[in-house]
């Protein structure tokens, strides 16, 4: 059966195990402080066109946005974020048992806005109530939508008005930016938010984010909140060569761009067939609405996962496509959408 489950079934794209390889048998300085490590923060540096960033190598996702989110509040303060947000749905209440409460708004396609973000500050009026002090957003989010530097320069804005933190989860970073809706570079997201992270874990590598803080504020002492949540990984430098191999050539976003050319190609063929979607179309995650009939016949030829139920007979899945996802599994669940109507 092929699978469309998620983008992180595979293991590395050859290029990382290649280099993985060939440095093997090096003898090479602990906790991220090797010359693999430092060529690949290099390399983001010069994306990034900004020498004034610290970058540090953190295992997975969630412990990424634990980590950003608990060591840049204080006790009694609080992050916002979409209700469809990762922190909010999908982290086992990892935010909320560091202390931090997870104020989860209503929003369009998933993406927050100023008006949004006014909302919550809004009802949050005094002592009494936990502060709201950082945002939380992802790009592409959970629905597979994306940011444009307009909404980001917005967000930006009233972040900076209102005194707060603005922190992107880029564990889609790869598929959000070569998006044909895309309209950002790395360079503009380090410009616009306070700290972020690009996302290796599903876009080429074994395991390992990149996390950039960009406010000058935020850095002081991160190592030492990086060791006290067991995230300072004595062999450091194995997340440090993969992202010298994604990032020294083009291959990080190549891979992006295939995942969102496979998702394109499923994506034409439900339109085609005259199949609505639960979200807008964009990136690697597809959110089709089907017939529940329908339904249960992919599942007996392919591996997806249900997403939302619409009516009494019709359900939204969700597709998701990879970089290592091949022609001949879209092509065959391409086959299947047409002759299941």
């Amino acid at each position: 059966m092929y699978s469309f489950m998620n983008d992180y079934s595979e293991g590395a794209h050859p290029a990382v195990l290649e280099l993985l390889m060939k440095s093997n048998l090096e003898q090479n300085a602990g906790y991220g402080e090797d010359i693999h490590t430092a060529k690949a923060k290099e390399a983001i540096k010069k994306l990034l066109h900004k020498d004034n960033v610290d970058i540090h190598f953190i295992p997975g996702g969630t412990q990424t946005n634990l980590l950003v989110i608990s060591s840049f509040l204080r006790p009694f303060q609080c992050v916002i974020a979409a209700e469809t947000g990762h922190i909010n749905v999908h982290e086992t209440g990892a935010i909320e048992a560091t202390g931090h409460k997870v104020v989860a708004m209503p929003c369009f396609d998933g993406k927050l806005t100023p008006a949004v973000i006014q909302s919550a500050l809004d009802h949050h009026t005094d002592e009494h109530m936990v502060q709201p002090k950082m945002v939380y957003i992802s790009n592409s989010t959970e629905l597979g939508t994306i940011y444009t530097k307009a909404e980001l320069s917005a967000l930006h804005n009233i972040c900076k008005e209102k005194g707060l933190i603005l922190f992107m989860d880029g564990a889609r970073m790869g598929s959000a930016l070569t998006s044909k809706e895309n309209d950002l570079e790395l360079r503009d997201i380090a410009e616009l938010v306070d700290v972020f992270y690009i996302g290796g874990t599903k876009n080429g590598a074994l395991l390992g984010e990149a996390l950039i803080i960009c406010k000058d504020e935020l850095k002081e002492d991160f190592r030492y909140l990086i060791k006290q949540r067991g995230a300072l990984m004595a062999k450091g430098f194995v997340v440090g060569i993969q992202f010298e191999a994604l990032f020294e050539t083009n291959l990080f976003f190549e891979l992006g761009a295939h995942a969102n050319r496979m998702a394109e190609q499923i994506a034409d063929t439900l339109k085609e067939n005259g199949y609505p979607f639960f979200a807008p179309v964009g990136t690697n995650q597809l959110f089709p609405i089907l017939p529940d009939e329908a339904i249960g016949k992919l599942e007996k030829e392919f591996i997806f996962s249900l997403q939302k139920k619409v009516d009494e007979t019709h359900s939204a899945v969700r597709f998701v496509t990879s970089w290592a996802t091949t022609q001949k599994s879209v092509d065959a669940l391409c086959e299947f959408l047409r002759g299941i109507k």
